[in-house]
């Protein structure tokens, strides 16, 4: 069950880099922000899972916080999505969901 927190923790730490470079690196797109901030959200809900069946003594409260701090960054990139494909300006909307990242991050280290 450890190995398994680890890769998932791994590949929740790759997407949340996807995410915050995404708006400043060309090769990746707003698609890969979307496709990373779903694909982190997803991967925390796992890790959540995993240590609730290791018995780990959780703080829901923080987990609520980050839940709700990592729907923001799926909805942020989602509507920058949509904007972009309907012409529409966008940036704003990719760096926000870039720093709600960022916040979440800090969120996770800090409290």
């Amino acid at each position: 069950m450890e190995a398994l927190r680890l890769v998932l923790y791994v590949l929740h730490m790759i997407a949340m880099v996807a995410i915050v470079l995404s708006p400043f690196v060309a090769a990746l797109g707003r698609t890969t922000q979307v496709w990373a901030a779903r694909v982190q959200l997803l991967i925390g809900l796992l890790l959540v899972g995993v240590l609730e069946m290791q018995d780990a003594s959780l703080n829901h409260t923080k987990i609520g916080v980050k839940l709700l701090v990592a729907l923001a960054v799926v909805a942020c990139a989602e509507i920058a999505n949509a904007r972009a494909r309907r012409g529409e300006s966008h940036r704003p909307l990719m760096l926000a969901a870039a720093g709600l990242t960022v916040v979440n991050a800090l969120v996770a280290f800090l409290w």
